[in-house]
């Protein structure tokens, strides 16, 4: 599949043959990170104004109304507001270059409330300033939550934009030819980063006019300034094996201060979350420390606690739906309603997986035979999946279609036999074909739901199954896990990639 679309064509030396095109006018990335600080701090003032306005409607509510009060606080409110904002300011809650990935924006939001909400309250106790205790509690309750919907607004508004097409920009990566195909298979399966890899760079100049995804060779490094001033990309990407010496890289910086340009280092690392890596330059070497995979932190007594303590209280709460479902499987045909099957879980013990029957009672018995059109259907010899399985029943297909099949695995989960998130529980003759890397998902408990789940489900090939599993085993963490369950809601409600 090819990723760019070809604009140049080079000599079998790797030298310009001919001019690369510009391309198509868009917002550079200053304008849109100046777009997006404005956005933020407007929507940050007006976030505080109604907080201001609900908190002194609350402190008169609860305490009865005081005639001189809202003089007071519209004094104090102005000067609460300023310092909220120079708050943000100081722990880079405007930071635009954050906002596509959100979880680090947040987190210096709450950072910042929390400072702001310290300052005032030690102020207004050193200088002896009359503030309602009520009013101050209950905008700092109101205010960093409306601050962060404001965010999350923004972040989704930018994200679906980008998916769609817009505020996109053109990346030129420069590097092995190898490394920048990995890097323009990442950026074009998160689209929401809007980043298009238009063309490539190499360090001694690629014989082929392409790469194997079809993104152009543009030229040599040492032609690099000529191509960003013909092409006039939002980012140059610099790879693993960009340059020889690090003096190199350095005079390459020094010639592209000039330009209009973003420029990103991506290290010869992949898979990896942020929670494991930290920089800390040392001698003007940018050192990048990185923890060991967390595989056995996902075995640890507070994720099974937790397991535990939720699947309890799912099953009393979705009693009533369990009931009502468990009769409608029966009365459709009379069979069974638990589907039982043997499951591979954690070190590779097999263990019964519950579902509520989905199929006809002869579905295990006709799978043989449908394997071969499964694997025309959606080109996965691994897993058998099927778009449109003859097999499922009428009400099958809702409860599929809406996850509703899946709640007998609470038992499972309270059991011990699988976890609220985690990897895909692999049947026996999956998990007999895995290669070692694969094989690596049984280290853990497997999931009702987990990053399958919410990227896509049964929509997905199996390398990218293979691949989201082994993300989470390598970087689990429990506000991780507390995401997943947040998206899975989601990706329910959406019923995207169920069947």
């Amino acid at each position: 599949m090819s990723l760019a679309r070809p604009s140049v064509t080079t000599s079998p030396a790797g030298d310009l043959h001919e001019a690369p095109s510009p391309l198509p006018a868009s917002p550079g990335a200053r304008v849109l990170r100046r777009r997006l600080v404005l956005i933020m701090v407007l929507s940050d003032a007006l976030a505080i104004l109604v907080a201001v306005l609900g908190s002194f409607a609350v402190r008169q509510a609860l305490l009865g109304r005081a005639g001189d009060l809202s003089e007071n606080v519209t004094d104090s409110a102005w000067v609460i507001g300023i310092g909220w904002l120079l708050a943000i300011v100081f722990f880079r809650g405007y930071d635009a270059r954050l906002v596509p990935s959100g979880t680090e924006l947040y987190t210096n939001v709450v950072h910042a409330s929390a400072a702001a909400a310290g300052l005032v309250g030690a102020l207004v106790y050193l200088v002896q300033i009359e503030l309602s205790r009520a009013f101050f509690v209950a905008l700092f309750l109101i205010g960093p939550p409306l601050l962060l919907l404001t965010r999350v607004i923004l972040r989704r508004a930018l994200n679906s934009m980008r998916r769609r097409g817009r505020f996109r920009q053109g990346v030129i990566a420069v590097g092995g030819i190898g490394h920048v195909d990995g890097i323009a298979r990442t950026l074009h399966r998160e689209s929401w980063l809007g980043y298009d890899v238009v063309g490539a760079v190499t360090h001694d100049g690629a014989v082929e006019p392409a790469s194997t995804l079809g993104i152009p060779v543009l030229g040599r490094e040492k032609d690099l300034l000529r191509i960003v001033d013909v092409v006039k990309p939002g980012v140059l990407l610099f790879t693993a094996g960009a340059h020889s010496s690090a003096e190199e890289f350095r005079r390459t910086a020094w010639q592209l201060e000039d330009q209009e340009v973003s420029v990103i280092v991506a290290p010869a690392l992949s898979e990896i979350s942020a929670g494991r890596v930290q920089m800390r330059p040392v001698a003007g070497l940018p050192l990048v420390h990185m923890d060991l995979p967390r595989s056995r932190e996902a075995l640890r007594w507070t994720k099974r606690a937790f397991d535990v303590v939720v699947s309890s209280v799912l099953l009393v709460i979705l009693s009533p739906v369990l009931a009502v479902t468990a009769v409608i499987v029966h009365r459709h045909d009379g069979g069974p309603v638990i589907f039982r099957q043997q499951r591979v879980g954690r070190g590779g013990v097999e263990f019964s997986f519950l579902k509520f029957r989905t199929m006809v009672t002869d579905a295990e018995a006709i799978r043989v035979e449908m394997t071969e059109r499964a694997v025309q259907d959606r080109g996965n010899a691994v897993m058998f999946k099927m778009r449109n399985d003859p097999r499922i029943t009428r009400p099958g297909r809702f409860l599929r279609r809406y996850s509703l099949d899946e709640l007998p695995q609470l038992w499972n989960v309270l059991r011990g036999d699988m976890s609220l998130v985690g990897p895909r529980p692999a049947l026996p003759r999956e998990a007999a074909v895995y290669d070692d890397d694969a094989r690596r998902r049984l280290d853990v408990r497997p999931g009702i739901t987990g990053l399958w789940q919410v990227s896509g489900r049964s929509d997905l090939s199996w390398e990218e199954t293979v691949r989201l599993d082994l993300y989470y085993v390598d970087n689990w963490s429990f506000i991780q896990d507390i995401q997943i369950l947040v998206r899975t809601v989601r990706a329910v409600l959406a019923s995207s990639g169920a069947y």
